[in-house]
Formats: C-alpha cells, structure tokens, sequence
C-alpha cells in the first residue's frame, strides 16, 4: 500500500523510539497530523505557543535519553521554535524538529508567509535539509536524524506543505538509529603526563561540568587520592552534589561555598568535562589540565598546560592508578572548612524566619526541596530562581535540575517541566517560575490541563525582573524596566481550571507548599516573596578582587560590605 511522505516521516520517527511530537498544528502540518492521528505509538503534544514546544522536546530529550521531536507551520509557526531550538542545541540533547514549509510553487516569490528555514536555522541545527520530491524523504530523514542522534543536537527537516501529501517513492525498510555512545578514550602518554603533574603538587583542585555525567564514582574516588576538593558548574549540579565528601561548593556568580575560593588557590586545577564561559571565576595562572571530549573546548577560556581530548570516564579511570597518596590534606581540611562556614551562612534566611516579614525566596525554595520526592524533576527558570535553585535545591541521586542553563533562556521553566512530565508521567515535576518567566508564556498552563500533564508550578512573585535589577544596583543604576505590574497568578491560574493558591503570610506557607504538592493533576502556588533579596554569593570579600565586566561589586569604600540578607551597605 503506497504511503505518503507524511507517513514516511512518521515511520522514521517511531523506528527511532520517538514517543511524542510537540506542537500547533497549521494547515501546512495538516497531513503530518493526520498521519500522526493514525500512528498510536506517537503522541501529539498540542502546546499553545511553538517556543514551548521547542524547550519541551529539548527538556524531553535531556531526562529520557531519547531523541525528542517537535513542529511548527509554515512561516512565524516554525519561526517561533528557533529559542528552545538553540537551547537544545546547546545543552546538545538530541531533537528533531519539522520546519512546514510553504508550497514548492510559491518558494522564491515573497509569497504569503514565506521564510527559508534551512538559512534561518543554521546556527541552531547539526542538520536541515528541505524536502523536495517524493524519492528524497528517506535520505533527508535519515541524515537528520542520525545528526540529532550523534552530534547530539537538533537535525531539521524542512517540508513544504503540497510535499507532505504527495506519495513517497516506494522504499526499503526504515532504518533505526542509536544515540553515539562510543567512548573517546586519551592517549597513554597524556594520561601518565597528567600524573605527573598532580604528583608534583599538593594543592589541586577540580572543577566539573556537565561532561562528568556518568563518571561520578570515578571523579571522586580521584578526588579522594589526591585530596582534591570539587568544585562544580551548574550544570553537574546534579552530578556532583550529593553525598560527596569532596564538594566544596559551585562556582561562578551565582554560586556558593568555597568552589571559587578553592580553585584560585590551587596549584594545579584540573577541568573535567566543563567549558565553563566564565574566566573571572577560573584561575589565569597557567597550571590548569582541562579534559574534554570536545577539542574546541581545550584551552577556550584559559591557557592550560595540558587539554586531553578525551572522555572524562576512560581518563579518570586510567589515570587513578598513577597518582599518589602520599600528600597532606592540608589544603582539602582547609577548603572544606571555610566551604562548612559558608553554608552555614547561606542557612541563615532558611534557619530564622521572620513571621512579620515578607517570605524569603531562600526559605521557600529550602521548603520545596525538602517536601519534594527524591526523584523529583526540577525544572528552573533564567533569574533569580535559578539563583535560589542552585542554592537551596538539595541534589539527590536521582533528581533532576534542568534549565536553559547555556542558552539563558527566560520562560523555559513551565515548558521545559511539560516536557520532562510528559517523558515521566509517574515522576513528580516542579517547574521553578520567576513572575517575569511565566508572564511572558502563561498560555501552556492551559496545555497542562488539556494534556493531563500533573506539573506543579512555582512562582517567585516579586513584581520584578529581579536578576536585571541585581545588575542596575550592582552598577549603580537606577532600576529601568525591571518593575512588573503587580499580579495574582493563582487568580490567573485559576480562571484556566487549575488548582492554585496565593501565599503571602510565612506561617501559611508550610501547609500551602504541602497542599500544593500533594494535589490531583496540574496546580500553581503563587508566593509573594522578597524582593530585597541578596542575590550574590555571600563571600563578596574575595569576590570583589575579582574583574566581572557585567556585574560589578561597589568597590568605593574598602571598609564597606554587602549585607548577606538585605540588599543594603554595611559597615
């Protein structure tokens, strides 16, 4: 029986153990859908702004493992997809997305709502091709998706509306890809060159990122040899964290502990698997190993005496072995001594609350990690969520934090949760939600109810783009469009159908967090909180030597400091 390209796509897309399809349909989707409809072993995800379903399929693909795909019509419809397109670039998880095209006739006219995707896209996709006849769909799906698979990243198919309902060429059996999962092992000589030099100093320090991802066990038992304190990224957060000994903490701006502190005294500092942008927070002192499964990453943001182009896993494990033990722990002792009082001092707005003051983003965010299930799915909005999620989330083994943690993307918590929700539906999903982040797409609330999807949604309600407030303060500015009209989110909430509250008073909030969580379906709690808020790491001594271009720390008077609670000078 002959199969429309339509069809044809659809067949590629379940040989590859793709499971659901985000987007809108549009009339030149139309026969896409209609070949979906008729496929029950794929799901259409019906969301109500394309951006959505872009950070949806990216956040899909980060927490399955499996190659995610979503769709736009032909013109602003696909237009719309290009943000979360970039995050999934760059957080490289692997996505298809179906760029409709107009049809083949008009292409090249200024017709009504034409765009050319294949140059729009560039910068985004590892592939994108257009679709041009009926003997051209299994050569453009399956390079597509073999460069979603093993770049990984997004691979596009552009596809013109009067092509998706022509008849494919008859063709052999659809193939099936699997993600690459081969590893890229060091060179011996490398490796032992790294051995000597740990074993030539006794202060050394790592910092790991995302690349460590399966490599836990073998990082820390390294770590332990060399009486290294770990430090981590945001990104291997997740990684890192939990019950480990060694951590001292994450570095960068909105970072906590001693990570940084740790990592500019060290003698040698050895970068597992991060590309970390942020030189300000890396030592420029010349001794730094970085290792890296990508080759453009060596020595991008510092000078290193050595970048292995390897895997971290192979690396680590070739190289246990060689180093010795016999070295003091002097410099760990003291690293995670002042990490200790670091902590303690974050703890501060977490340990004493004030029952008259306005609620403390702090102690809210401690609230919900700590009366969220052990696995539970985070997923956190760009600003100061993310700054309070890096903080006061308690990683554990099997949770989750996702963000669009380097594209930097606002609006993506509520988006991303859709799409790890609907990966695991049985897992409990919070998404993270700065007040600015959630105005700007409150429609996919609605994509909640309509899709059954039983996220639970997190407002830090406070009348601002406070993290672009930070920056104006921190620069002496005065505050520029940063103030948000004032707004009840669990009105709005509740007006689409869902289950929502509004929570002003600290003592009402341990009963409102609990209430929330534990409802049937999707539910918003909408948290009044304080907008004075220290939004900065709390050892602003050492970091106020530091050169940041973007965000500067007041330096006129030596004998002042920022207090750690308030946004206010102290002396």
């Amino acid at each position: 029986m002959s199969k429309t390209i339509s069809e044809r796509i659809v067949e590629w897309l379940v040989a590859q153990g793709v499971q659901r399809v985000y987007g809108i349909v549009g009339d030149s989707l139309n026969p896409v859908l209609q070949a979906i409809s008729r496929e029950p072993r794929l799901r259409w995800v019906h969301v109500r702004h394309e951006e959505t379903a872009a950070f949806a399929a990216s956040a899909d693909a980060q927490v399955s493992g499996r190659i995610a795909a979503c769709c736009g019509s032909c013109g602003p419809g696909n237009l719309h997809l290009i943000n979360g397109l970039y995050d999934a670039h760059r957080s490289a998880a692997p996505v298809f997305a179906l760029a409709s095209h107009i049809a083949t006739i008009n292409i090249g006219t200024d017709y009504f709502q034409e765009t050319h995707p294949s140059h729009f896209f560039a910068e985004c996709t590892q592939f994108r091709e257009l679709i041009t006849c009926a003997n051209h769909v299994d050569q453009i799906m399956g390079a597509a998706l073999r460069s979603a698979l093993n770049a990984p990243g997004v691979g596009m198919v552009v596809l013109p509306g009067d092509t998706a309902a022509t008849v494919a060429a008859p063709a052999g059996s659809v193939q099936s890809f699997s993600l690459h999962c081969t590893q890229l092992t060091p060179c011996e000589p490398e490796v032992a060159q790294l051995a000597r030099l740990i074993n030539q100093y006794s202060r050394v320090a790592f910092l790991c990122g995302a690349g460590c991802r399966g490599a836990r066990d073998e990082i820390i038992a390294l770590a332990r040899r060399v009486g290294a304190p770990i430090a981590y990224t945001l990104r291997a957060k997740e990684i890192m964290e939990a019950d480990n000994p060694m951590a001292v903490g994450m570095t960068g701006l909105i970072g906590w502990g001693d990570a940084t502190r740790a990592l500019h005294e060290a003698e040698l500092v050895v970068l597992w698997g991060t590309d970390f942008p942020y030189r300000s927070f890396l030592p420029m002192h010349g001794r730094v190993v970085q290792v890296d499964h990508q080759a453009k990453a060596l020595g991008r943001r510092v000078p290193v005496c050595l970048g292995i182009h390897a895997d971290v896993i192979p690396t680590a494990r070739m190289l246990l072995p060689l180093v010795h033990r016999d070295r003091g722990d002097e410099f760990l002792a003291r690293c995670l001594s002042r990490h200790g009082k670091q902590v303690l001092r974050l703890q501060s707005t977490v340990r004493h609350v004030d029952e008259q003051a306005p609620i403390r983003p702090e102690y809210l965010t401690r609230l919900v990690s700590d009366s969220a299930e052990p696995d539970a799915i985070f997923a956190v909005d760009t600003g100061t969520p993310v700054i309070w999620a890096a903080r006061y989330i308690l990683a554990q083994r099997h949770r989750r934090i996702i963000g669009s943690f380097k594209h930097g993307s606002m609006a993506c918590a509520l988006a991303m949760a859709l799409g790890a929700k609907a990966a695991f539906p049985s897992r409990q999903v919070i998404a993270l939600c700065g007040d600015g982040g959630l105005s700007m797409l409150p429609g996919d609330l609605l994509t909640l109810l309509q899709e059954g999807l039983a996220v639970k949604t997190l407002v830090f309600n406070n009348s601002s783009l406070d993290f672009v407030a930070l920056e104006q303060e921190l620069a002496g500015m005065p505050n520029i469009g940063t103030t948000l009209r004032s707004t009840d989110y669990a009105a709005l909430a509740r007006g689409m159908g869902l289950v929502a509250t509004h929570v002003e008073c600290p003592v009402e909030l341990p009963a409102a967090v609990h209430s929330w969580l534990s409802a049937q379906g999707p539910a918003l709690l909408d948290v009044a909180v304080d907008g004075s808020a220290l939004a900065l790491p709390p050892d602003t001594s050492f970091l106020s030597s530091l050169d940041f271009a973007h965000y500067p720390l007041p330096q006129d008077d030596p004998e002042r400091e920022l207090d750690p609670v308030r946004r206010t000078i102290v002396r």
